[in-house]
């Protein structure tokens, strides 16, 4: 039980993480230490295991997908955006310095957690550092742009943001700002608009 409680609260912290830009809840998930476990269960949600619970084999689906450990980080996390969605747009608007400071802290961490995974610096890895420099400079720089309120571009950009979310280092809401939906999103959330949020 203990458990599921510290993956519900990592989960919540990924979802704390999902609703400011430029932070990533993958970033999150890297740093507590359940980023490989969640990919691995995601990744499960497939073939196999739709067919399982087509044939109505609910237990096994559950088990193959890792169903206790996706339920509890997801739980955490769902918890965390509609709660605290409000309260992170006072913080920023309110105390926008201590809100990004704690938040640089996190990414200049996940950045060294990742650093330390590079055993062997080669010509294709300096070149790949290179380029993510580039690609997150050019994020940072770009301006939001105007787009449409149409349900085909909102799904377009839940599922270009949900990608985003889950990578470390690439911030979700970030792209949504981009994407010019952030606040629209936002605002569905804090008033649990399920048309929208669907």
């Amino acid at each position: 039980m203990t458990n599921y409680l510290l993956l519900a609260l990592k989960g919540c912290a990924m979802g704390m993480a999902d609703v400011i830009p430029g932070v990533s809840g993958g970033t999150i998930a890297f740093i507590s230490g359940i980023y490989t476990e969640l990919i691995e269960s995601i990744k499960k949600l497939g073939g196999p295991s739709l067919r399982l619970l087509a044939t109505l084999r609910l237990r096994e689906f559950w088990r193959e997908i890792n169903g206790n450990f996706l339920a509890a980080v997801f739980a955490g996390l769902l918890v965390a955006v509609f709660s605290l969605a409000r309260a992170m747009t006072y913080l920023l608007e309110h105390h926008p310095i201590e809100i990004w400071a704690f938040f640089f802290g996190l990414i200049v961490a996940s950045a060294l957690l990742v650093a330390r995974d590079v055993t062997r610096w080669n010509a294709a890895s300096v070149v790949s550092l290179l380029c993510g420099i580039a690609v997150a400079w050019w994020i940072t720089v770009a301006s939001p742009s105007q787009t449409p309120e149409t349900w085909w571009f909102i799904l377009l950009s839940g599922a270009i943001a949900i990608c985003a979310m889950i990578l470390p280092g690439i911030s979700g809401a970030f792209i949504l700002l981009l994407m010019g939906k952030y606040q629209f999103i936002l605002n569905a959330v804090s008033s649990f608009d399920i048309g929208i949020l669907a």
